[in-house]
């Protein structure tokens, strides 16, 4: 993406500030995602405000990894992003949150917002996948912060005011990896009314 992607970014991070301080409390403990109970959902969902604030003060020297794309491919070759690895970091940034989840992420979101000013879209941080430019590493925040904030939506029914911009971000990435990784006639086929998804489609 040419264009610096921290408006979409910071958009999404404001709807998921909003959403989490809308969600009571007591419902924490219900059922999330998986293996992962409400508390552990919101937790997992709040590293994408967290690696942000860490990444940022680990330069790359070489870009390793161009594209938000590119990165979603080496996680799913390298099986990074699943398995009980992944699960327990959801639960122990859930335990994190501690007794005031809302005002935990609405403190953590203030901090990114004034830590990002400093750097424009080509910095080169340090990832989990290889070095990428900041642009490109916040385009894969903003997916993770909407797909899962529609996650925490359909979990205790608190829908996320999730932006136009932010949107067709997350659903743009979304296609591009699944033509990068062969499944787009399958996307295209579904999304035109022609025929259904397969069984267990995804792009991540």
């Amino acid at each position: 993406m040419v264009n610096d992607s921290r408006h979409a970014y910071l958009s999404s991070l404001e709807s998921f500030v909003a959403q989490v301080g809308s969600v009571p409390v007591a419902e924490l403990t219900c059922p999330g995602l998986g293996d992962w109970d409400l508390r552990s959902l919101v937790g997992h969902t709040s590293r994408s405000l967290v690696t942000v604030e860490t990444y940022l003060d680990q330069p790359a020297e070489v870009v390793e990894v161009p594209t938000a794309a590119d990165y979603y491919l080496q996680i799913a070759a390298t099986g990074a992003a699943s398995g009980d690895a992944v699960v327990e970091r959801g639960r122990v940034a859930g335990a994190a949150l501690g007794d005031d989840p809302a005002r935990f992420v609405r403190d953590l979101a203030t901090r990114v917002r004034i830590k990002l000013e400093g750097y424009d879209a080509t910095y080169a941080l340090s990832t989990i996948a290889g070095g990428m430019l900041l642009g490109e590493y916040l385009r894969t925040r903003t997916f993770e912060l909407v797909v899962h904030g529609l996650d925490i939506g359909r979990a205790c029914g608190v829908r996320p005011a999730l932006g136009e911009d932010a949107l067709l971000d997350a659903a743009g990435l979304a296609a591009e990896v699944a033509v990068r990784s062969g499944k787009g006639p399958d996307l295209l086929v579904a999304l035109t009314g022609r025929g259904a998804l397969p069984t267990g489609f995804t792009v991540v």
